[in-house]
C-alpha cells in the first residue's frame, strides 16, 4: 500500500514530472480499489459490503480521471493503450 510517492522526484527531469506523477496516482487508486474490492468480499456485513464497493467504484472513477490528464500529457501513451486495445481484440476476436 502506499504511504508515499513510490519514486525518487529528484531523479525524474522536471519535463517528465508530471506524468510520473499520475503514473504514481493511477498506481495508488489502482491498489485503493484492490483493497476496497478484497474487503468487500471478506465482510458479511452487508453495509459494509455496500460502501465498501461504492469506495471502489469511486477510485475507479479516480484512475480515469488521472489517465485523462495523462494522455493529454503522454501522447506515446495514449497510441500504445489504443494498440493494446487492437492487440487484445485480435487475439479474442472480440471488440469491448
Amino acid at each position: 500500500m502506499f504511504s508515499g510517492i513510490p519514486i525518487d522526484m529528484k531523479k525524474i527531469p522536471a519535463v517528465m514530472r508530471n506524468r510520473e506523477l499520475l503514473r504514481a496516482a493511477i498506481m495508488a487508486e489502482l491498489d485503493a480499489v484492490s483493497l476496497y474490492e478484497q474487503m468487500a468480499a471478506a465482510t458479511d456485513d452487508k453495509n459494509l459490503k455496500i460502501v465498501f464497493e461504492d469506495v471502489a467504484k469511486e477510485e475507479k472513477t479516480h484512475i480515469g480521471e488521472f489517465q485523462t490528464l495523462l494522455l493529454r500529457l503522454d501522447k506515446d501513451q495514449e497510441s500504445e493503450l489504443a494498440a493494446g486495445r487492437k492487440e487484445v481484440e485480435e487475439l479474442t476476436g472480440r471488440r469491448k
